[in-house]
């Protein structure tokens, strides 16, 4: 089986919704199942305007936590379900696939979600040490030059940059 046709074809159901792939993931147990994980597409920052209708200042608006609803998971589900059999892209008999929200404690993987992501509390933990550690909760502050820019708080307060490929796992920190 081939996880990134797969991928491939979530995708496309994806971008036809205004829907991108967070995740694609396949296990298998007692079941068979192919998991994928979507979110919205995050819209570009809308400029704020004064009351004289002119655009004002470099200040921006964006939505970068728009919720996916179920009616979105149940869309995407059966037009990947049909291109999965049509395709047949996963062999052998039945397998569940389950379509949901990447939910609040969301995975971070690309550079992208670094920077949508900005200013949310994340943990990121490494493979091998990063300096003099291999886990990092803080405050994330961009991405930038292949690295993620984190601000770490505690007893000495620092900013310390994770190169994106010693991160092993790093997911949003839910705050309430």
């Amino acid at each position: 089986m081939d996880l990134e046709k797969i991928r491939d074809a979530a995708e496309r159901v994806a971008r036809s919704e205004g829907l991108e792939i967070v995740d694609v993931e396949w296990k298998i147990g007692k079941q068979r199942f192919l998991r994928v994980y979507i979110d919205r597409v995050p819209k570009p920052a809308a400029r704020l305007s004064d009351a004289a209708g002119e655009i004002g200042g470099e200040e921006t608006v964006s939505d970068p936590y728009a919720k996916i609803s179920h009616a979105d998971c149940e869309r995407v589900s059966q037009q990947l379900s049909v291109i999965l059999d049509v395709e047949e892209l996963i062999p052998g008999p039945g397998y569940v696939l389950e379509v949901s929200s990447p939910g609040m404690d969301r995975a971070l993987k690309k550079p992208a979600d670094f920077e949508r992501f900005k200013g949310r509390l994340a943990k990121i933990s490494t493979a091998e040490p990063v300096g003099d550690a291999k886990y990092f909760e803080g405050r994330l502050a961009g991405f930038a030059d292949g690295k993620v820019r984190m601000e770490l708080q505690g007893k000495q307060a620092r900013t310390v940059e994770v190169p994106l490929e010693a991160i092993r796992k790093a997911n949003l920190v839910v705050e309430f």
